[in-house]
């Protein structure tokens, strides 16, 4: 073979590789988003396709979005990154693997929908659960929710229900870490994730109510029929957001940034958006949003930001080693 045509071949070889590098990508999602993306990722393949001409092969991990965290910080090699929970992006970027300021870098705070914290009770809804105080009555009932230090689902519920006190009269955190105190001690054990904690409530059937997403509950629905469940909506309850990143790392060392830009900003489009809606979580663009209200009971929220100061003060304050979960569970 000649210089000129191993120049070619040479040529030829690097743009196969850098093809297949960029037809490749991973997300690594929280617990119960297996069916968002499972739905999501074959209308950005066609999109892509369409755009691009490319097959893109799309991959998912999914466990608590803690876990996932420490899992790409540990070297799983994942693209973008989708979680439940500001701390464990910010904990990437800690790491240096996701940007600083990726928050910025897509619209609403990096969080392409919504949900929030609602009940999951047996049906008929025997031990009469309307709101957060109903859960902290000593022994009255069986809390499941997953570990609060550990998930961001746990970490929602713990919060919600926090906030909810010291918005009772006289609230303030020595009255919210007495009734936090006495809603954990109604919980028999934690699930590891948010889909481990509904596995126990619904086919191992522990406990009276499970604390969760607004979105696992027609996803319940949908694995175990109506007939076994009810949902209550209670009176205050907590924005759930759901940030999204580019791990920089990743994306420079397999060349994979245009595709994993183009797969997170998709997550805006109007089809992107209508899947989050079908997917029972609250999108961001209002006229998605109006078409599937009925989807979305009205209820009152408030955001990390507005009752703790932000993700970072409340870890921090909460879920640190020896912060006020460590504190209340000590005295479980």
């Amino acid at each position: 073979m000649n210089k000129f045509s191993t120049l070619l071949l040479a040529a030829a070889l690097a743009l196969a590789t850098g093809a297949h590098a960029q037809s490749n990508l991973l997300n690594v999602s929280y617990d119960v988003a297996r069916d968002v993306y499972k739905d999501y990722n074959p209308l950005f393949q066609k999109h892509w396709k369409e755009k691009t001409g490319e097959t893109v092969e799309i991959r998912q991990s999914h466990a608590g979005s803690s876990k996932q965290a420490r899992a790409v910080a540990d070297g799983l090699e994942a693209d973008v990154v989708t979680m439940n929970q500001a701390t464990d992006v910010d904990f990437l970027a800690q790491k240096g693997l996701v940007a600083t300021d990726y928050a910025k870098r897509f619209p609403d705070h990096a969080s392409p929908y919504t949900s929030t914290m609602v009940f999951i009770v047996r049906k008929g809804n025997p031990k009469g659960i309307k709101d957060w105080n109903d859960i902290a009555k000593p022994g009255a009932v069986q809390l499941i929710i997953p570990h609060p230090k550990n998930t961001g689902n746990g970490r929602y519920s713990y919060l919600a229900a926090w906030g909810y006190a010291l918005e009772q009269p006289g609230g303030n955190d020595e009255t919210a870490q007495e009734f936090v105190g006495n809603w954990l001690k109604n919980a028999p054990l934690f699930g590891s994730g948010g889909r481990d904690a509904t596995t126990t409530f619904m086919q191992r059937r522990i406990g009276d109510v499970l604390v969760t997403f607004e979105s696992e509950a027609e996803l319940i629905a949908k694995e175990f029929g109506r007939g076994e469940f009810e949902v209550v909506y209670p009176s205050l309850s907590i924005l759930a957001e759901f940030p999204v990143a580019i791990v920089e790392k990743v994306v420079d060392k397999k060349g994979t940034r245009e595709l994993a830009r183009a797969y997170l900003d998709y997550l805006w489009s109007k089809e992107g958006q209508e899947n989050a809606a079908k997917n029972y979580l609250r999108p961001r663009d209002p006229e998605v949003l109006k078409k599937y209200a009925s989807a979305f009971p009205p209820i009152k929220t408030f955001t990390v930001d507005e009752m703790f100061g932000g993700w970072s003060k409340a870890a921090a304050t909460h879920f640190k080693d020896g912060g006020t979960f460590d504190q209340i569970y000590a005295q479980k």
